[in-house]
């Protein structure tokens, strides 16, 4: 595993915060990822505002490494592109990638580490894996909640926003998977999982 070691270009890893751009989108469960990637840039004072790698990105230094945090514009359904592209600009191994996502299986607050995996339906990460040929980058997990009805369609679901209650929990879990974020970077992904992932 690369984390914790220093590579010999300018960025040592990439830190993806899936959701969708636009206000349209501000505020709901798919955004889950997005909004702990900005969470993790608020604790360094850091702005996510640079258009590159189709989306915004900012630069930071964290446990001493250095990382390009980039939140892409592509809309979820196609995240590797941006994902793809930032990696190939910086001659990235699919080890130096840390990927922020929503996951519906968990429930709101609830943030899970995991070293690697499939999708697990979830089409953002399915597209990352598409796009780079690999499932073997670590991933935090926010919960978003299950469809409260079985016929609901899923898009609506994961398109809509959270309750007031739910919000507060998705906000202590963002704090929660930046924390986790910075364990990984540093090297300790076992401390992360233990210490995060319920």
């Amino acid at each position: 595993m690369f984390f914790g070691k220093k590579s010999s270009g300018p960025i040592d890893c990439l830190v993806v915060g899936l959701g969708n751009p636009g206000k349209k989108y501000e505020g709901t469960r798919h955004n889950a990822g997005m909004m702990a990637l900005m969470k993790l840039a608020e604790r360094y004072g850091v702005e996510v505002s640079r258009k590159r790698f189709q989306g915004v990105t900012g630069e930071v230094r964290i446990a001493g490494k250095r990382a390009l945090l980039l939140f892409p514009h592509t809309y979820m359904n196609l995240s590797g592109k941006a994902v793809a592209e930032a990696m190939k600009f910086y001659k990235l191994d699919v080890s130096q990638l840390l990927v922020f996502s929503d996951d519906i299986s968990l429930d709101p607050g609830i943030v899970r580490v995991r070293r690697k995996g499939s999708a697990g339906g979830q089409r953002g990460l399915q597209n990352i894996i598409d796009c780079i040929d690999s499932e073997d980058f670590v991933r935090i997990k926010l919960g978003i909640g299950a469809k409260p009805h079985p016929e609901m369609d899923l898009a609506d679901w994961v398109l809509s926003r959270f309750t007031f209650a739910e919000k507060k929990a998705l906000e202590e879990a963002a704090e929660k998977a930046a924390e986790a974020a910075e364990l990984v970077i540093e090297g300790k992904i076992d401390e992360a999982m233990n210490r995060y992932s319920k």
